[in-house]
């Protein structure tokens, strides 16, 4: 079953977050694919945080796990949490 990292971020460092996009195409999302990156989110219902949103698919939470615990990744991960200020979750697809 599919799952999905969804990422909603308030940008606070966009130089930062620059670096961190950089440093993240080192890692490659193998089994993944990127759904959704929008700068510019449009909230239409409740307290949306941050106007930056990002959908990732993984074929299965094993994947998913694989790319965020990668070397690769992890080196990435501090230059994100730094230039911005994120809530992120793992959801399950419709099996």
């Amino acid at each position: 079953m599919s799952v999905y990292f969804v990422v909603q971020e308030e940008v606070k460092d966009q130089a930062g977050l620059d670096a961190y996009m950089e440093a993240a195409k080192t890692s490659t999302l193998g089994r993944g694919r990127a759904l959704v990156v929008d700068n510019d989110v449009a909230p239409v219902e409740g307290n949306w945080h941050g106007s930056r949103l990002v959908i990732l698919e993984f074929e299965d939470e094993a994947a998913f796990t694989e790319w965020y615990n990668s070397p690769e990744y992890q080196n990435a991960l501090p230059l994100r949490l730094a230039a911005t200020d994120s809530r992120g979750a793992l959801v399950k697809g419709l099996g």
